[in-house]
């Protein structure tokens, strides 16, 4: 029966949201940040624990742990706040790549710490030393570049202020990367990171993200 004071019934107050505390929608990139992100992170954490006690499979020899400035203004306007935790893998180079220059597979995830864009990527690190023949720079001296993809759980074409309108869920990334290698196994480097669809949606608000990183060797 319905409150005889008020004429509501109930069931139907059972139902109504709380005043003042508004319904979170469930948009896409919600339920992506919900599901994939934390699968995503879980897989690269673990695989970091294990890696380290089977490095003489040798199918994996690299794993990456650093802290970005999210979306500086560099091929773009800075719009979203925040810092960026990355963690990235890196495959040893098949033999079939070779003739590209032996680039090694990568698998990746940048995660904004104050819940604005993030995404996971993959793609192909070309890495070495290409000044050798003109340069006499200290061997530990390398240079990275990238070249891949990315799925992200932000905005598309539209949303609030704060946020990139992306434009498409999968986007273009590429990286550089300039470092040094303090023993065999461990280096540190800086890395400049964008990810955009080119132009290939209506939206293009790509990201461009600054920061340290520390490499770890396995092999």
């Amino acid at each position: 029966m319905g409150n005889p004071s008020t004429g509501t019934c109930p069931r139907a107050e059972k139902g109504r949201a709380s005043p003042g505390v508004p319904r979170e929608r469930a948009t896409p990139g919600r339920v992506m940040r919900r599901v994939w992100l934390p699968l995503m992170l879980g897989i690269l954490v673990t695989s970091l624990t294990v890696l380290a006690r089977a490095d003489a499979q040798g199918w994996i020899n690299e794993g990456k742990l650093g802290v970005l400035a999210h979306d500086i203004r560099f091929l773009g306007n800075h719009v979203e706040p925040g810092a960026d935790v990355n963690l990235e893998l890196l495959f040893a180079s098949p033999a079939f790549l070779r003739g590209i220059g032996a680039p090694r597979l990568h698998l990746g995830i940048v995660a904004n710490t104050v819940g604005k864009t993030d995404y996971g990527y993959v793609g192909l690190t070309w890495s070495g030393r290409p000044w050798r023949p003109l340069l006499a720079l200290p061997e530990a001296l390398f240079i990275a570049g990238s070249l891949g993809g990315a799925v992200h759980d932000g905005h598309l074409d539209a949303g609030p202020a704060d946020r990139k309108r992306l434009g498409s869920r999968p986007l273009f990334r590429e990286s550089v990367e300039v470092g040094y290698q303090l023993t065999h196994g461990l280096s540190v480097s800086l890395m400049l990171d964008h990810v955009s669809n080119a132009g290939l949606a209506t939206r293009n608000q790509g990201l461009t993200n600054l920061g340290a990183r520390v490499g770890f060797q396995f092999e």
